[in-house]
């Protein structure tokens, strides 16, 4: 039987940013699960349950140092590995800064393809989950010019999969009602106005419906992410971040949860970034994080 309050591992992300005072902020609350903040003590005080990460260097908040980047993966590999070994039910991540890390001389596109990287992961896929809809990418943090060449039918129908997979599993979806975008204006207007449509989104579709998943598109992204639509459907899949994350985040800014899908464990992360200029302000809302504990509780009991 599932311990009803499944323990849960809270990373404090960048220690210049909001992270730690969301943590803080969330302390405040009683939650069906035992959180432990993953950081520096001396930046949870007051935290009932603390695995201390000491830092490199003391941080000052909204003054980034990549001295302490070193100290951010740290909290991270705490949290991961007390997640493939069983210890924690799930990780709930606070935001860190990509440009501290690859500052300090390391490769970091994001906690969703480092943490793919370390678990082990075949192929993850990043969600973000509020305001009643779901939005999934087929690519993550890329420039816009690689997209397309990193859209494939292989990748997409990997995608796919996953996407249908963890609906059900983790979800409870029965039987999960995707909904694929273009890529160009139009859907690329028959090929005429770009052929990922024909050559490639088309194709990987049609190779997920013969295997059961119950997907449709390509359809255009300006006619996609209308209500109508959306309302008879479990979840878009978005060709990239800003072609599908903007809707999400309009309906639900402030309170909308990243989740990975495809890991061995549940991962859930808020819809924001470290705020450096709210840093130590005390003015920072904790909403997206509550509702990304709130996630993973739910999820974690659904393993």
């Amino acid at each position: 039987m599932r311990n009803a309050r499944p323990l849960i591992a809270l990373t404090s992300g960048e220690p210049a940013g909001i992270g730690p005072e969301l943590c803080l902020k969330l302390a405040q609350l009683s939650l069906p699960a035992r959180l432990v903040a993953i950081g520096d003590r001396s930046l949870l005080r007051g935290f009932p349950d603390i695995e201390h990460v000491p830092l490199q260097r003391p941080a000052v908040p909204g003054k980034l140092d990549p001295a302490n980047a070193r100290y951010v993966l740290a909290v991270l590999e705490r949290a991961l590995r007390g997640c493939l070994e069983g210890e924690f039910a799930a990780m709930v991540t606070a935001p860190v800064q990509k440009s501290a890390i690859n500052d300090a001389g390391i490769a970091f596109t994001g906690h969703t393809e480092y943490l793919a990287e370390r678990a082990g992961a075949e192929h993850v896929v990043m969600m973000l989950v509020g305001g009643g809809l779901r939005v999934a990418l087929a690519t993550t943090h890329l420039p816009l010019s690689e997209v397309p060449k990193n859209i494939t039918r292989e990748s997409l129908g990997r995608t796919l999969r996953v996407l249908d997979h963890d609906l059900r599993t983790r979800f409870r979806i029965a039987r999960p009602c995707i909904l694929v975008a273009g890529l160009n204006p139009h859907g690329g207007e028959s090929g005429h106005l770009g052929r990922e449509e024909v050559d490639v989104i088309a194709p990987a579709i049609a190779a997920a419906v013969a295997a059961g998943i119950d997907a449709s598109g390509p359809i255009p992204a300006d006619t996609l992410f209308v209500p109508d639509r959306l309302a008879k459907a479990d979840c878009a899949l978005a060709m990239y971040h800003d072609q599908g994350l903007p809707v999400l985040k309009y309906a639900s800014f402030g309170r909308g949860v990243n989740v990975t899908l495809g890991l061995p464990f549940v991962r859930t992360s808020v819809d924001h970034g470290t705020a450096l200029e709210l840093a130590g302000s005390g003015r920072a809302d904790p909403g997206s994080l509550i509702e990304a504990v709130k996630l993973a509780i739910e999820l974690a009991s659904a393993a």
